[in-house]
């Protein structure tokens, strides 16, 4: 039903900047969340940023100061602008979508991945 299409991977220079972006396209759910995660080689997957319904945010440690976490003008869009980038951020990033179907059932969704690559 939920499909998620991811943009804006790439590679960069240590201190770079990209911006991800993620759309999902679908009916008769109501989203509750949006956000990414990240996976590198031989790590776990892990959480990146997180936006709710009501534009409340949480990002990693990691991340703090650093990326942002928004939704488009289109609530079913959300974009991760990621600035002073590190060697350590390179990954796979994941786009994840969290919604209600018929008012009371979760379900959990999950982009292809785009590669970002940090070059020191």
């Amino acid at each position: 039903q939920v499909q998620l299409v991811e943009s804006g991977g790439g590679l960069v220079q240590a201190g770079g900047s990209l911006r991800l972006s993620c759309a999902a396209s679908g009916s008769g759910f109501t989203i509750n969340a949006m956000g990414w995660y990240r996976q590198a080689p031989g790590k776990q997957r892990e959480l990146v940023a997180v936006i709710t319904l009501g534009d409340g945010t949480n990002y990693a440690d990691s991340v703090k100061g650093r990326f942002t976490i928004s939704r488009g003008n289109a609530k079913n869009t959300v974009h991760l602008q990621m600035n002073s980038l590190k060697p350590e951020d390179t990954a796979v990033y994941y786009c994840n979508l969290r919604s209600t179907w018929a008012g009371r059932y979760e379900s959990t969704y999950w982009g292809q991945g785009t590669q970002v690559t940090v070059s020191s």
